[in-house]
């Protein structure tokens, strides 16, 4: 009878992981995506997290919040990136994008890719600061906690951000106010 017990408990924590991630896998790739700014990158963030997640499944879903111990884990996993790989990769342009606009939502594409844009030219803690700030909307001492740093520093990344966004927005539009005269 222990046996059978046992065997079912066995059965029961993987598929509970399995329905876990079936119901969050989008929003954390979604989350991933924000944060690395690049596809393949997100992917293998989630994958990463997941992969120890399941290894770990009995104490991370006895956690307050399972989905935010698992964000963290992305977070940690990306953070292992930058340390592992960040300084071997060349930097290469970015291919030509040559698909015709559409005319529905076209300008609301346009306008998140230019936001997207700006952010992805921040430095990769001040835009993992600026997401967690304004996308996932966590406190500043949780962003410090997520990014291994003192709160005064996680307000310092999202103060400095938003001073450099705000000056490329400013010379952008002086930019183009120019052209347009």
């Amino acid at each position: 009878m222990e046996a059978a017990l046992a065997a079912a408990e066995v059965r029961v924590e993987p598929l509970d992981f399995e329905v876990w991630v079936t119901e969050k896998a989008d929003a954390l790739l979604r989350f991933a995506y924000v944060l690395t700014g690049d596809k393949s990158l997100a992917e293998d963030a989630v994958q990463d997290a997941l992969t120890t997640a399941c290894a770990r499944w009995g104490r991370v879903s006895r956690a307050d919040d399972p989905e935010a111990y698992v964000k963290r884990m992305v977070v940690n996993a990306h953070i292992s990136w930058w340390r592992k790989f960040r300084r071997r990769e060349a930097p290469v342009d970015d291919p030509v994008r040559t698909a015709r606009a559409v005319p529905d939502g076209t300008a609301d594409r346009a306008e998140a890719d230019a936001i997207w844009d700006l952010c992805a030219t921040l430095p990769d803690k001040q835009r993992a600061a600026v997401v967690l700030r304004f996308y996932e909307e966590l406190s500043y001492a949780e962003i410090a906690q997520l990014l291994h740093c003192a709160e005064a520093t996680a307000r310092s990344h999202v103060h400095r951000a938003l001073a450099s966004l705000k000056t490329t927005l400013g010379h952008q539009e002086s930019t183009e106010g120019a052209e347009d005269a």
